[in-house]
């Protein structure tokens, strides 16, 4: 029996349990492995001896052997490490931190076999302007865009372009007394130019804001493109970012179809990364102009699979994993 690895955490979302039971009803095993509690309660061991590599994960249930694993599907990798700060002394914490993290990483990137993810994958997804550059040579439109810590040059963007949104590359929250506050995307308004000075300490990136008709959501999961818009502008909190309204809107999402010319370059951006799977976001103006934003390497997807029959989204992540359709070969190891 093939066996599938899933790389997560402990407080991930039930499309784990959707895909696991389709990869189980593809006649495959999957093997869980929850990264917050490696290294505590999950050992990971590769050894080399006698000409031959092997890996062991074992769990508090379990003991598994992952070097003969068939693939790998690398989603989340959150609190990496938990009750570790608790356990030593503080001195030795950020050393002892930084060799759990490279082990694991160093594990995953080191998998011989097919993989929907890994960590190179991601921290290259993870450069706004590498996709932009690349969506532009692929035929779609993108809005002008600056980015810059020059507050001067982003004063001149302001200025030229009038409507202007100001965005971080990276998706992250502020943690105050307690409380997260996740950064969204926001317009800048003229009266607001003095404050970019303080870009000197902290690029950010800023776009032309287009008008919206709709905005979209496009997963795509090896050759399965599965495209859904929503009327964003119904909703005050949502004009500008839909995920400030994004818990309210979870269900008036719409299954849509793409231009063919559209899909059909999107399906190329992926062939370019060589990945299997990626979350694009899409803004469409009144004109009907289909604007590419950016493509997430490990997008959620949960609320549009409860959208489709039989939660698609998954059974295609699953059917990939599996070898049941056709996916890009991705292993680079000799």
């Amino acid at each position: 029996m093939n066996k599938i690895l899933i790389i997560t955490h402990t407080l991930d979302n039930f499309s784990i349990e959707k895909v696991t039971e389709y990869i189980e009803k593809n006649g495959c095993e999957v093997i869980r492995f929850d990264v917050d509690l490696y290294p505590i309660k999950n050992k990971l061991s590769t050894i080399f001896q006698d000409g031959e590599w092997v890996s062991i994960l074992e769990t508090e249930n379990a003991k598994h052997r992952l070097d003969d694993i068939a693939a790998v599907w690398y989603r989340r990798a959150y609190n990496i490490g938990n009750g570790v700060k608790e356990e030593m002394d503080k001195k030795f914490y950020g050393a002892a931190m930084g060799e759990i993290r490279n082990t694991l990483f160093g594990f995953i990137e080191s998998v011989d076999a097919y993989a929907l993810g890994k960590p190179g994958v991601y921290r290259r997804l993870d450069s706004k302007e590498e996709q932009l550059k690349i969506a532009v040579k692929l035929g779609l439109k993108i809005p002008e865009t600056c980015l810059t810590n020059n507050p001067e040059e982003a004063r001149q963007f302001i200025l030229k372009h009038q409507n202007v949104v100001a965005k971080m590359q990276t998706g992250f929250a502020i943690y105050e007394d307690g409380v997260e506050s996740v950064v969204f995307t926001n317009v800048v308004s003229e009266d607001k130019l003095e404050e970019l000075d303080s870009l000197v300490y902290c690029p950010m990136q800023f776009q032309k804001k287009i008008e919206k008709k709709k905005e979209l959501r496009v997963t795509i999961v090896g050759r399965d493109v599965y495209a859904f818009e929503i009327d964003s502008q119904q909703s005050e909190d949502a004009k500008v970012d839909w995920r400030k309204d994004g818990v309210n809107l979870l269900t008036k999402w719409v299954k849509t179809e793409l231009p063919a010319d559209v899909e059909a370059k999107l399906l190329e951006l992926l062939d370019v990364y060589n990945v299997d799977y990626g979350a694009i976001d899409i803004i469409v103006s009144p004109e009907d102009e289909y604007y590419f934003i950016e493509i997430n390497a490990a997008g959620e997807f949960f609320w549009l699979d409860n959208l489709t029959e039989d939660n698609l989204i998954s059974k295609s992540i699953a059917d990939v994993l599996c070898d049941k359709a056709p996916r890009r070969n991705n292993m680079v190891m000799a």
